[in-house]
């Protein structure tokens, strides 16, 4: 057995096996407002419930190890004490996924993972329609566990109403398990889907994807891509080149013939396929061929 003490490792291995070790997590996709009322939106693995009477959820934006510098939630969550918790299905992974990119102060994360903000009914902060359970929350305290890069920042909230897209019900009137279909964070690029297990979301690049925003309407309003098609297509750094499309093209003689058919439900199902291999190169290719 391998058996280490924390202070013999660099944050970043201690970081690594601590998240492969407990799993699978999940996901607090927090919504809070700055001072000025610009959205940010984001998602935290280190999140759980702590009781019920009060209810009380408590999730930490930690300071990042590589330079210790904080996470636009954790400085609203001191500014602002109000924020919106919810909960990811496998129907918006991929656009939670492009939300956790880096994007600069005052960027809105809902625009750009081409996600709805809802109005909340007792808080500031925006809820994530697409949300299958949303919790409006007072934060009633923050605790920094430390001064260093890796440290933990306890965001203790009291829920103050929670929503429930009714589709998600059983006969009864509690939440289905199955319908719901949650999915949960593990180490690495790794997830868990907990009606059917593992799957793999590449990370958000450490340059900037362009963002559901940034998608043509035409792609965006498509008959046949999901949202986490339009996630995929969000997270590259820029799209292809037309001397690439055409060299594209001339290579896949069967992808040109689809462009030249003009029938766009069927040129989205392929691009869709390249999507599903973790291509989004080819699948921007195809979709912005003429």
């Amino acid at each position: 057995m391998l058996s280490l003490e924390p202070k013999d490792l660099s944050v970043g291995k201690l970081h690594q096996y601590l998240l492969g070790a407990i799993g699978p997590r999940p996901i607090a996709f927090a919504s809070t407002i700055d001072e000025k009322g610009r959205p940010n939106l984001s998602p935290f693995s280190f999140f759980n419930v702590f009781g019920s009477n009060p209810p009380v959820l408590i999730f930490s934006p930690a300071r990042r190890g590589r330079d210790n510098t904080t996470k636009h939630t954790f400085e609203n969550a001191r500014k602002v004490d109000e924020v919106v918790i919810n909960i990811v299905n496998f129907d918006i992974v991929q656009q939670m996924s492009l939300s956790s990119t880096e994007y600069a102060e005052g960027v809105n994360e809902f625009d750009k993972a081409g996600l709805t903000m809802l109005k909340s009914d007792l808080v500031k902060p925006f809820r994530v329609a697409e949300s299958p359970v949303q919790f409006e929350c007072k934060i009633k305290e923050v605790v920094e566990t430390g001064a260093e890069g890796g440290a933990g920042n306890l965001v203790i909230c009291h829920v103050i109403k929670m929503h429930i897209k009714e589709e998600i019900l059983d006969e009864n009137g509690y939440i289905d398990q199955y319908k719901i279909d949650q999915v949960a964070r593990m180490g690495g690029n790794w997830y868990t889907r907990a009606r059917e297990g593992m799957f793999e979301v590449p990370k958000p690049l450490s340059t900037l994807g362009i963002g559901i925003d940034a998608i043509p309407k035409h792609i965006k309003n498509s008959r046949v891509l999901t949202g986490n098609d339009l996630g995929k297509l969000g997270n590259v750094e820029a799209l292809p080149k037309n001397g690439e499309i055409e060299a594209f093209l001339k290579e896949n003689e069967e992808d040109a013939k689809l462009v030249r058919s003009g029938e766009l439900d069927i040129i989205h199902k392929r691009a869709q396929m390249f999507l599903e291999k973790n291509e989004p190169e080819n699948a921007w290719k195809i979709l912005l061929a003429k």
